[in-house]
């Protein structure tokens, strides 16, 4: 794929990186980058996006066409652009590697480069990981709910434009789910893709259960009969006859898939039908609306069913359609700087994240990245210095490895749709602590705010 441009960053980077240019602030600034808190009914976050700002920091460079456009808006001074024509990022990330389970308030990344770069890059990572990590998380919610059930992306038609698709796809994938149907998503990750009929195709035939048959005599491994096109429980014995002429050619019924009405009762019947005609190995699977909560709601009303298509909701995160995450200022030129906004204070330095875990995640603390915690692991990596990336990229089987395990690693009480008041600990060191009240005290003094 194509890099992409430096100017997907807002116009204020730009100009901030002027004005620093006209200033000789070329100096090492630190970026850190958190979400503030969670979205209703939310307790975890899963990091991705990682893998894309490194692909973008390492590729990162002003083309011709990109330095021509921003001459003509007639803001900036041959002498700047000439500067940005052979801008590089020559920075340093630590970061939490692609798939970690991180919590509010924790840096996820922290980028240290010369302050013009580290200020152009702010749009692409902040949106690189809070998309990447919000539908990730969405979709770890599902996996959650689905209690081992088999789960398949099927967002493609209504997420928030195509490219949002194919990162659905992805993070989807990474979080658990088992499959996608968007083919150009499977052909560049390499993720497994599904699907069979849509209601048009039943349609399009004279009869319902010609639909059936027809499907069943090209895709004779993989026929999944959709059967709410008319009425669900007449097609059910249509598909019944269906996979009795499959088993007489040695094939298997796949599955059917319901997708309106009351899935709890029609799912319970058509099991007891297909049950009852020596057809326990068919799968029901289930699709239209559904989310982690609507899933929840299934299982738990005792709905039989075995797989679940998971679109829209997931897709465009319906729930919590925004992560509120922030790329913030928090050293420059060797000095820890932060910001007082009520609401919105950000902590100061260079940072490390420390997780204390035995057979589940116990306790966090948010440190000075010099720090060391006896028992405790740290959890930011340096993954790129000097512009190159430390380590070979992961696989997303290596990715989707991790997700999992920090999942399993979630306390009881976290991995719940709908969970009590309670949260994960995260804590200030006392060094991290002792940093703030410093950089505070001498803000109110410098700026004369006692």
């Amino acid at each position: 794929m194509k890099p992409l441009s430096p100017l997907f960053t807002d116009l204020y980077e730009l100009t901030m990186a002027a004005v620093y240019f006209e200033r000789e602030m070329f100096a090492p600034a630190t970026f850190s980058l958190f979400v503030r808190r969670y979205p209703q009914n939310w307790r975890f976050f899963v990091a991705c996006g990682v893998e894309e700002v490194l692909s973008f920091l390492e590729d990162f460079r002003f083309s011709e066409e990109d330095l021509a456009y921003l001459e003509s808006l007639g803001l900036f001074k041959p002498a700047f652009l000439d500067y940005l024509k052979d801008l590089r990022f020559s920075g340093e990330v630590f970061a939490l590697p692609e798939g970690t389970i991180f919590f509010a308030g924790e840096p996820i990344l922290e980028i240290t480069a010369p302050i013009i770069e580290a200020q152009l890059v702010e749009t692409l990572v902040i949106n690189a990981l809070n998309f990447g990590s919000l539908v990730a998380s969405k979709a770890a919610r599902c996996v959650l709910a689905a209690r081992g059930k088999t789960l398949v992306d099927f967002s493609a038609r209504r997420t928030q434009g195509i490219d949002a698709a194919l990162k659905v796809a992805r993070a989807s994938w990474l979080a658990g789910f088992i499959a996608t149907s968007n083919t150009l998503a499977g052909k560049l990750y390499g993720i497994p893709v599904t699907g069979t009929m849509a209601h048009s195709f039943i349609e399009s035939f004279p009869q319902e259960i010609e639909a059936f048959r027809a499907f069943a005599e090209v895709f004779p491994q993989n026929t999944v009969l959709l059967l709410d096109t008319y009425d669900t429980l007449a097609a059910v014995e249509k598909a019944i006859e269906v996979a009795r002429e499959l088993e007489a050619r040695g094939y298997r019924l796949k599955g059917v898939r319901l997708d309106s009405g009351d899935l709890v009762a029609l799912a319970q019947e058509v099991r007891r039908r297909l049950d009852e005609a020596g057809l326990s190995y068919v799968k029901i699977f289930a699709s239209g609306g559904l989310d982690e909560y609507r899933i929840e709601e299934l299982l738990s009303a005792g709905a039989p069913i075995d797989a679940f298509g998971v679109g829209t909701k997931m897709g465009v995160s319906a729930d919590a359609p925004y992560l509120d995450a922030a790329y913030k200022l928090v050293a420059y030129d060797g000095r820890p700087v932060t910001k007082l906004s009520t609401g919105k204070k950000t902590l100061a330095g260079r940072k490390q994240v420390f997780r204390f875990q035995g057979e589940r995640f116990e306790k966090d603390f948010i440190g000075l990245r010099e720090e060391e915690i006896p028992g405790a692991k740290p959890l930011l990596r340096c993954l790129m210095r000097q512009g190159k990336r430390e380590e070979k990229a992961p696989t997303l089987e290596e990715i989707r490895h991790r997700v999992a395990q920090g999942l399993e690693m979630l306390p009881d009480a976290l991995r719940l749709v709908r969970p009590e008041e309670v949260y994960y600990p995260v804590e200030l060191t006392e060094s991290l602590t002792r940093l703030q009240e410093q950089v505070e005290e001498e803000i109110r003094r410098r700026e004369g705010l006692f």
